[in-house]
């Protein structure tokens, strides 16, 4: 059975001193949760202080975003290297990344490809518009997203990933994916292109993750799905009892 995870991507928010506030909140319950993994992912600033905090307590720390290079002249820009001194995990291809600063397939396959180079699990994102769904595309676009992202990785490698499927007409309003729906783009879209890329073992393996609008109501019924691996929860990691909950709901699925 793989092994749950959640993750909490807070997105831009948070002075420094509330990220540290609401790191100490959690904590204890996080660290309790050790029967499934669980990471945060702060904005950039607050990477060194938040992986102070999270030594030794088995919770994990993940950036939302890195640049492919490994340094050079890209004012702005944050390395793989920069990344892995702090965190073990780093979230690539969000929704907002593509819509937002013109994210590709191809860059994101870039992105994959150094964070491995640098010991970094990739948290690669996928998932169809609002018209792409409503137009019947959902699987054309999630299957050319993970070939696209995970072109030339070795099998090793790609058993490591963690796929999270974040429909982006889901992400932020409320209207998440039916439990049914999203276990089903899991399972007959997302492995099985795993399972034709790099074999049934490395399909298996892959932890795929659900976002978009995961709360503490619907976690359960979510995490309940046979080829729901956990979730990548924007909003409610914000919020200390939601996060928890979610929390809370992937541990009973672990058992």
């Amino acid at each position: 059975m793989r092994k749950p995870f959640v993750a909490g991507n807070w997105k831009m928010n948070k002075t420094g001193e509330e990220a540290r506030t609401l790191v100490a909140e959690m904590l204890p319950e996080l660290q309790a949760a050790s029967s499934i993994d669980r990471a945060v992912c702060p904005p950039f600033p607050y990477l060194m202080s938040v992986s102070a905090m999270l030594a030794g307590t088995g919770v994990g720390l993940g950036a939302q975003n890195m640049y492919w290079e490994a340094s050079g002249a890209f004012t702005g820009e944050v390395s793989p290297a920069m990344v892995a001194e702090f965190c073990q995990y780093v979230i690539l291809g969000h929704s907002e990344r593509r819509a937002y600063f013109g994210e590709t397939d191809e860059t994101v396959n870039r992105k994959v490809k150094a964070a491995f180079a640098n010991h970094l699990i990739p948290i690669m994102c996928v998932g169809e518009t609002l018209e792409e769904n409503e137009t019947g595309r959902t699987a054309e676009v999630v299957e050319r997203q993970v070939r696209g992202g995970m072109n030339g990785l070795e099998a090793e490698q790609a058993a490591q990933l963690v796929v999270a499927y974040e429909p982006v007409w889901a992400i932020g309003t409320g209207r998440a994916a039916s439990a049914e729906g999203a276990n089903a783009v899991h399972a007959d879209v997302i492995r099985r292109v795993l399972k034709n890329m790099f074999g049934s073992d490395v399909s298996q393996a892959v932890r795929i993750q659900y976002g978009g609008s995961v709360n503490a109501k619907n976690a359960a019924e979510l995490f309940a799905m046979p080829d729901i691996d956990g979730a990548l929860v924007g909003g409610a990691a914000l919020k200390p009892a939601d996060f928890i909950a979610i929390i809370k709901a992937a541990s009973t699925r672990a058992g």
